[in-house]
């Protein structure tokens, strides 16, 4: 999942809609590094599902979310049958660090038809590309509609990307991401 402008209370909506047991998922949100750690607590306090701030070595579980810490770059690696998040430095990709990019591309290189895109409000360009990976790759990909985006940025060039399989509005991604992802 990848968000900026808008993405906070975007993803509190999203995650509370995950049910326990659902699908591991990380997160890249245009933050500071000094409130990814305080965003992670307070949204593990509002969902049913755990979330964290990623640090580098963390699997990824069902019924837990992982939200890359500001400043640094959150990438999906296979770790035998499961996988880990990397949590790295590294130049700027798409003007950020933490970049969608960068995570949208290491799920498509790690993941591939298995894992589900999702890129939510913000403002730039950053994910359309790494989204496209993965659709490409197979993987199913969702858009936040306009309508209910702060800022229809990011979703909009995916779109224009043709990097975008489903556009829905906010209430239904959650419910989208899981039917797609077989749960």
């Amino acid at each position: 999942v990848g968000a900026s402008t808008g993405g906070t209370e975007a993803l509190r909506e999203f995650l509370q809609g995950m049910p326990p047991g659902c699908p591991g998922i990380v997160i890249v949100q245009h933050m500071p590094e000094v409130f990814t750690r305080a965003f992670a607590d307070r949204l593990n306090r509002d969902c049913t599902i755990q979330v964290k701030e990623a640090v580098d070595g963390d699997r990824i579980l069902n019924g837990r979310a992982l939200i890359a810490p500001g400043n640094h770059h959150l990438l999906v690696q296979r770790s035998g049958s499961g996988y880990i998040a990397q949590v790295t430095d590294g130049p700027l990709v798409s003007r950020h660090r933490p970049s969608v990019d960068v995570l949208f591309r290491s799920v498509a290189k790690s993941v591939g038809s298995h894992g589900v895109g999702v890129i939510m409000t913000g403002m730039g360009n950053d994910g359309a590309q790494g989204l496209l990976e993965m659709r490409n790759c197979g993987a199913p990909t969702i858009a936040q509609d306009e309508a209910s985006c702060v800022v229809f940025g990011m979703p909009k060039e995916a779109i224009a990307r043709d990097a975008v399989e489903a556009v829905v509005p906010l209430r239904r991604i959650a419910e989208t991401a899981l039917k797609m992802a077989g749960c």
